[in-house]
């Protein structure tokens, strides 16, 4: 099978060896991607199997995120250490190894553990798979290769929970992690035939400082957005040390990056305008992006009495929908970048303003479109979003640059989903003691004929079924102002869209590769 050997351009490979290494990437990147958000779904049968109180396998999912949180920004390092080659296999297949492992875990330390490593050795994959698929294609291919490497990184999470979520209904949610193992080895084999090993650097070095400096204020946050409501947030005194050392932690980083010859990110790229607007508009993308699905099946099940696989057919509107988007993308990208992403984002206030109109009564064919809609906009704004970000870095700094990228992401989403689930907590909370003031009998509406039949006031049994319908009501305006708040950051995000420059000019080190790929040709 055609390779590339060490120091080949983009121009020399071969059309059927980029095809051959985007299919598996993308592969490789649908797998990781596909874990995101399927142990949500499995989460009770694995409480129940290993015996664990509710906060006990909590930790199932907080260390997997913390794990993922602190590796990422460790991939430049390690291509510029052990290659690209080394880093993709390892990686690989440590994760792939790793989610077997889940599915054959005997106890709950068991299953922590290989969470750990399948956060941490999956990682690097999806940064590391975009970088070398923008260093394989040529500049004008980048639409294209992006919509459909898009589709692995959009869609996995989508598949994820209805497939995983129908193998352990079936089965048990053992299954939903072994039925990712096979792909993980094709995908493997795949990479390990065709992957050049590139990238590496005879003087690559580990700022310790930098790195670790990093790490306590990504994992110090990580750890308080997952934690915060469930411990009051500021009123624990674990929540307040952990912001402290984020805060701590990401000053003695930035400090030392801006002082040191060789810090562990170069925070000198921040300088490239594109690239540092392009990190906060995906942090605000990655706010939004796993939001609606982390909200939207409790809402459905717990308040409107949706079952479980019909809430796995709506959620996968979503995935319909990023099909379309991107596909639709590769024609989107030929124009202005900023009217690619302007569009997505309106699509998504567009369907965050359908969300705040939800009520008890809401129709599937409702909820399937603005699942559609979410997705449509998903694969929209993505590619623009891609090549625009990195459409001026020198190809050298791709792997590094990438790490951060998607870190910003999955802080935002973290941040996000924190912030909503507040907003649902708090807000129902304090509606509901607004609306019992109003369960009196010197209020009519509680006393009239349609109302005394179900929650008669003067009986145990009719208060506690009117405390229960005032409790769903007032969590569902929770749900609402969550969807306001979404909608509203969307719209947010426009004004730093338009500060993007649509047609940049080039570092000098990328055109003089450039140039020098011309002459070759």
């Amino acid at each position: 099978m055609a390779s590339v050997t060490e120091g080949s351009s983009a121009s020399e490979a071969s059309a059927a060896y980029r095809v051959s290494l985007l299919v598996i990437l993308t592969l490789a990147s649908t797998l990781y991607g596909t874990t995101v958000l399927v142990v949500g779904v499995i989460l009770p049968q694995m409480q129940g199997a290993m015996s664990a109180t509710q906060e006990e396998i909590s930790w199932v999912v907080t260390l997997n995120i913390l794990a993922t949180a602190m590796a990422t920004p460790m991939t430049g390092w390690l291509v510029a250490r052990f290659g690209r080659r080394q880093v993709v296999l390892w990686a690989l297949g440590g994760f792939t190894l790793s989610t077997f492992l889940c599915g054959a875990a005997t106890s709950l330390e068991e299953l922590i553990l290989w969470r750990v490593m399948q956060g941490a050795f999956g990682a690097p994959m999806t940064p590391l798979a975009q970088a070398i698929i923008l260093d394989t294609f040529p500049r004008r291919q980048h639409g294209t290769v992006t919509s459909i490497f898009g589709m692995g990184v959009v869609i996995g999470p989508v598949i994820g929970p209805v497939l995983g979520g129908y193998l352990a209904e079936v089965y048990n949610w053992r299954w939903a992690f072994f039925m990712l193992f096979p792909v993980g080895v094709v995908s493997w084999v795949g990479l390990a035939a065709i992957l050049p090993d590139r990238g590496r650097l005879a003087t690559a070095r580990l700022d310790w400082v930098g790195f670790l400096s990093l790490m306590v204020a990504v994992a110090a946050f990580q750890l308080m957005m997952d934690r915060g409501q469930r411990l009051d947030w500021f009123d624990s005194a674990f929540i307040i040390a952990l912001a402290a050392a984020s805060a701590l932690g990401l000053y003695v980083f930035f400090v030392h990056g801006l002082l040191s010859d060789r810090p562990f990110l170069n925070l000198r790229l921040l300088l490239n305008r594109n690239y540092s607007l392009g990190l906060i508009i995906v942090t605000i993308y990655g706010m939004l992006n796993f939001t609606p699905m982390v909200l939207l099946p409790p809402m459905l099940q717990n308040l409107m009495g949706y079952p479980v696989d019909i809430i796995g057919e709506l959620i996968a509107w979503r995935g319909a929908g990023a099909l379309c988007g991107f596909f639709l993308a590769i024609y989107v990208a030929k124009f202005d970048p900023r009217f690619g992403m302007v569009v997505g984002f309106l699509i998504q206030a567009w369907s965050g303003w359908i969300m705040m109109g939800f009520d008890m009564n809401t129709t599937r064919e409702l909820v399937s479109i603005t699942s559609w809609m979410q997705g449509l906009s998903v694969g929209v704004l993505w590619v623009p979003l891609v090549i625009a970000t990195f459409a001026t870095l020198d190809p050298r700094h791709l792997a590094e640059t990438s790490a951060v990228f998607h870190l910003m992401r999955n802080l935002g989403s973290s941040l996000f989903i924190s912030l909503c689930v507040t907003v649902i907590a708090r807000s129902g909370a304090s509606n509901y003691a607004r609306m019992t003031e109003f369960a009196s009998p010197y209020h009519d509406p509680a006393t009239a004929d349609f109302a005394a039949g179900a929650w008669s006031l003067d009986t145990v049994t009719g208060l506690a079924g009117l405390s229960v319908e005032i409790t769903r009501q007032a969590t569902l305006i929770g749900y609402l102002n969550a969807f306001a708040l979404f909608t509203l950051a969307t719209l947010a995000v426009i004004p730093l869209i338009l500060m993007v420059e649509a047609k940049p000019k080039r570092e000098p080190q990328a055109a003089e590769d450039e140039g020098m790929k011309g002459e070759a040709a």
